[in-house]
């Protein structure tokens, strides 16, 4: 399943970079790529379930927020 959201605040192209590689290690990810230039994430999961994905925004929103703390996932 592929998603794409909209990040909010996000400000620095290098935290954008290390946002990608950080939600990339998250368990349940496949594959994740930032897009800075137009502040879109999209997240490849094997996620079956909504409960399943929401917990991997969850944890793909504390890697972004520890990066940018106003940086916020729109879903």
């Amino acid at each position: 399943m592929r998603k794409s959201f909209k990040l909010e605040n996000l400000d620095c192209a290098n935290c954008a970079a290390k946002m990608e590689a950080g939600i990339n290690e998250l368990p349940g990810v496949n594959k994740a790529s930032i897009s800075f230039m137009t502040s879109k994430l999209m997240i490849d999961t094997d996620a079956a379930d909504a409960e399943t994905l929401a917990a991997i925004v969850d944890a793909a929103q504390a890697v972004c927020t520890s990066y940018e703390k106003d940086c916020r996932i729109v879903r």
